[in-house]
């Protein structure tokens, strides 16, 4: 019973963590990343589709994004819909390729980036002692239904938090990456 409980917070920490990594990767650093692009959506004959699935995307060297369309005339939709995403980026064409130079941060962007990723960090760490407190009171009704004695719950309430303090741990160190990541010049 204690084991299937551990195993579902397990399951939920796994996912707000993942989901903390996708948000991460939106965020835009020095670096070209594609990621950055993800909400992009571009109108492909009257339906709003996701860059990615209408074009080709490379990162040929870390300054440069190229977004080369199946189609050549969706070029100026690409251009409009990256304007429209507000990203802080510029796209030019050649008529062929869009591409996208990475502007270099200024030293107080990288602070309010810094900032945002700590608030992302934090919205996190909610997330996962939210998933604690469920865990928490699973093992609370087994005992009242007693369907685990005072001593399992007492060590299953050991085992959630030491499941949470290690994936609390990984946002942390993920976070810190990030920071370090966005304040390198």
């Amino acid at each position: 019973m204690v084991n299937d409980v551990i195993k579902d917070l397990q399951g939920s920490l796994d996912k707000g963590i993942e989901a903390f990594k996708r948000d991460l990767g939106k965020v835009r650093t020095g670096r070209a990343n594609l990621g950055i692009l993800d909400g992009v959506r571009v109108d492909y004959y009257g339906t709003p589709t996701p860059l990615n699935q209408v074009a080709s995307l490379n990162v040929p060297d870390p300054r440069l994004i190229t977004v080369k369309p199946w189609e050549k005339s969706l070029i100026p939709e690409i251009e409009k819909a990256i304007r429209a995403a507000q990203l802080g980026l510029n796209p030019s064409s050649d008529g062929e390729l869009v591409r996208l130079p990475m502007p270099p941060l200024t030293e107080e962007r990288r602070k309010e980036l810094v900032k945002v990723v700590k608030k992302m960090a934090e919205e996190a760490k909610v997330h996962l002692r939210g998933g604690r407190r469920d865990a928490n009171e699973m093992l609370k009704d087994l005992l009242k239904e007693k369907a685990v004695t005072e001593d399992e719950e007492k060590q299953g309430l050991k085992r959630v938090q030491d499941t949470t303090d290690a994936a609390v741990a990984k946002v942390d160190e993920l976070m810190a990456r990030k920071e370090q990541e966005i304040m390198e010049v």
